[in-house]
């Protein structure tokens, strides 16, 4: 390990208590996790309590406080990242954490990692399929603009840890490459079935497509929506990156470009307005990513998730 990422590891913060994947019946135990619900309810006596979810990378369990509720209420939010203490118990056959004590972690006490979930595949794998699909731009001016935004400061690092979706398909950390180099893996074996497409903008489109992600997002205990996104989108945050990099492109090819990632949620969205597609590579474009977006919805979370119209693709 060289010094720079010894000094970053030294720097990160450290979780404290076993992870959930770790809690067993009858534990005592005292560690940082995610909120990820928080209700007052009554119980069938009049007394009130909290009903938690607790999650970190390791998965999630439920959680109850049955003492000073107003107290420890009003000392975290739903999405906060929590320290909690307390004892593990068996309820109805399932694991439940009994909560003694519980407090918010202050920012820059923990990182966004290790409460969310993460791509199983692995960073470097999935960034070496990037960095091939993207040399498969043979126009060199196609290309600039590829290397431009998704490999150069601000947007590639970014680009490898953000997530796809707040919920839906690709939902974790690494989600927003992995659904990327599955597109550009599509356009590939498209444009060998119909040579007359337009192989280099339909892939430089594909790489491109999603990369407005990048700044629609927050990271805490849970995926939020920024400011800029909420107002926005990924759409024409997108446009708006890929139009200042693409100043070397002819105005024609820029707004090819352009229409693509304006178009890739459906004819009336975005730049078609309900006036269709203005390009084969368009459609394509179109049709390959909520391929990839429906297929992943509904392994992840079933088949009723991938009907139409893909959120958030």
């Amino acid at each position: 390990m060289h010094a720079q990422a010894q000094a970053q590891a030294a720097d990160a913060p450290t979780l404290a208590g076993p992870s959930i994947a770790e809690l067993r019946p009858g534990q005592r135990f005292r560690g940082d996790y995610a909120c990820l619900r928080k209700d007052r309810l009554t119980a069938r006596n009049g007394s009130v309590y909290l009903s938690l979810e607790l999650r970190d990378r390791s998965g999630s369990i439920p959680a109850r406080a049955f003492r000073e509720v107003d107290r420890l209420a009003a000392r975290f939010e739903r999405g906060d990242p929590i320290r909690v203490s307390g004892k593990v118990e068996r309820f109805r056959g399932d694991l439940v954490a009994e909560i003694d004590e519980i407090c918010a972690l202050e920012e820059g006490a923990f990182d966004p990692a290790d409460f969310l979930p993460s791509a199983y595949r692995d960073p470097e794998e999935l960034n070496g399929f990037l960095e091939h699909l993207v040399r498969e731009v043979h126009d060199p001016d196609l290309r600039q603009v590829v290397e431009r935004v998704l490999l150069q400061a601000p947007v590639a690092e970014e680009f490898r840890r953000a997530t796809c979706t707040r919920a839906g398909h690709h939902a974790y950390l690494g989600g927003l490459i992995e659904h990327t180099v599955a597109v550009g893996t599509l356009v590939g074996e498209v444009c060998q079935l119909h040579p007359r497409l337009d192989s280099d903008l339909l892939m430089a489109a594909a790489l491109l497509h999603d990369v407005g992600k990048v700044r629609e997002f927050t990271y805490g205990a849970e995926f939020g929506i920024s400011e800029e996104g909420r107002l926005l989108g990924h759409l024409a945050i997108g446009a708006e990156i890929v139009g200042g990099a693409s100043a070397g492109l002819s105005a024609e090819r820029r707004a090819a470009l352009l229409h693509c990632l304006l178009s890739h949620h459906g004819a009336d969205s975005g730049a078609g307005r309900g006036r269709g597609f203005g390009s084969p590579e368009a459609l394509a474009l179109y049709r390959l990513n909520a391929l990839d977006a429906g297929v992943k919805g509904a392994l992840e979370h079933g088949l009723a998730a991938a009907r139409p119209p893909y959120s958030g693709a």
